[in-house]
């Protein structure tokens, strides 16, 4: 049924159709529209045989989550930002528990400074905690994602993080085909856990493992994330088939035959760069773009295909790893290994600064001609940069750089005015 929503609320009715039987949550933004949804569902009696329960801080709204799936439940959570962080310790016991909990991240910028804005720092920061991570590019995808989500969290014993773009995605409002209870309940099938706290079966889960044994449970982890290499695009052609429209997958290209320019990015900015793309298209560049959704496990061999005889690749994220550059890129230099063809990086869009059009055809057009750098700060402004270097050869105290900077721009307004 297409319905005019709000993203948060179609992710919180899809989750519901998923049938979780414990959801705890804490508040923090861009993510609370999702879980206010489903404790007014739960409320109401829509979402039964479900216990909402209130927690007092991300961390615990994890611990419960864990303790929950222990015990044999089908358990779901959601945070952002510094809530995912401060959960941090309880996302990697979940990992390494191989507990299948499904927890959507609304993506924004970690501080400080303060920033409630969308980037991809939040999510970037657990890639290594063990946790598939699957990237939403549209409204529709943002909801599709949980179904496919639970269904490979429960394949294969592993806990899932769908990534939503926060405001950009999160709080938009679009046309999203909303399935049926009766579909989801003939792709996800009831939970049977592959481990359960049974007082009637005791054992114990997460006991002290010494060095006889950490590195082979370890490499049980690794082994089964290369498990959902082949599991999610065999779900994901399912779930096709099933509700009549197609999402998830490990990625997906948009106009790459014949591309000599390839560009690869996470989330809703490549719709962005698609638009792009056509028109470059349109004026004779050989140009094209890969959508990663799958991030975690990251689909090397997919990619290489996708790039196939390329003459360059640009990666555009939404994040940094200060004193290195690129997150994303680390990843796509891998799968370029044995190639010659070269990449360039392009830190983009942080803290919920515009990632524009003009600003990507030049991007792309720099590229094209062979004048761009390595690593480019996008719309970076440079002016604002060397005030502050400036400030501070001039005097030791000189004051924290982001109260400076605001106070720059404000200046530099007041002289253009």
């Amino acid at each position: 049924m297409l319905k005019q929503v709000e993203t948060s609320r179609a992710i919180a009715e899809t989750v519901a159709l998923c049938r979780p039987e414990v959801i705890c949550a804490y508040p923090i933004t861009p993510q609370t529209h999702i879980v206010e949804a489903l404790a007014e569902m739960v409320g109401a009696g829509q979402l039964q045989h479900c216990e909402f329960i209130n927690v007092e801080s991300e961390f615990a709204a994890l611990s419960v989550a864990i303790g929950a799936s222990a015990a044999g439940a089908r358990a779901y959570t959601a945070t952002a930002s510094q809530g995912l962080l401060f959960m941090a310790e309880a996302v990697y016991n979940a990992a390494g528990l191989g507990l299948p909990i499904v927890m959507t991240i609304g993506n924004r910028a970690i501080g400080a400074p303060i920033n409630i804005w969308n980037d991809h720092s939040d999510s970037m920061s657990m890639r290594d905690a063990g946790w598939i991570q699957l990237y939403a590019e549209t409204p529709q995808e943002s909801a599709d994602l949980h179904i496919l989500a639970f269904r490979v969290a429960e394949e294969l014993s592993c806990p899932v993080m769908v990534c939503v773009d926060g405001f950009v995605l999160t709080h938009s409002y679009e046309p999203v085909d909303l399935v049926t209870q009766g579909d989801v309940d003939a792709y996800l099938p009831a939970f049977e856990p592959r481990q359960v706290l049974d007082p009637a079966d005791p054992v114990s889960i997460g006991a002290m493992v010494g060095p006889e044994a950490f590195l082979e449970v370890r490499y049980l982890a690794h082994h089964k994330q290369l498990r959902a290499l082949e599991c999610i695009p065999e779900l994901s052609q399912e779930f096709r088939e099933r509700f009549g429209h197609a999402s998830g997958g490990l990625l997906r290209t948009y106009r790459t035959e014949g591309a000599e320019t390839i560009v690869v990015a996470l989330g809703s900015v490549n719709g962005t760069i698609q638009e792009v793309v056509d028109d470059l298209r349109r004026e004779g560049s050989a140009i094209g773009s890969v959508s990663v959704c799958c991030y975690r496990p990251f689909p090397l061999a997919a990619l290489r295909a996708a790039i196939g005889e390329a003459k360059r690749v640009i990666v555009v994220e939404k994040s940094l790893a200060p004193g290195i550059g690129g997150i994303l890129s680390t990843d796509v230099r891998t799968a370029l290994s044995h190639t010659s063809i070269p990449l360039f990086t392009a830190i983009a869009g942080l803290g919920g600064r515009a990632i524009t059009k003009a600003s990507l055809r030049g991007l792309f057009k720099g590229a094209e001609a062979g004048v761009l750098d390595a690593l480019t700060f996008l719309d970076l402004h440079t002016e604002l940069i060397q005030r502050h270097l400036e400030r501070e050869s001039k005097r030791r105290r000189s004051g924290p750089p982001a109260e400076n900077l605001l106070a720059d721009i404000r200046l530099l307004a007041a002289q253009i005015g």
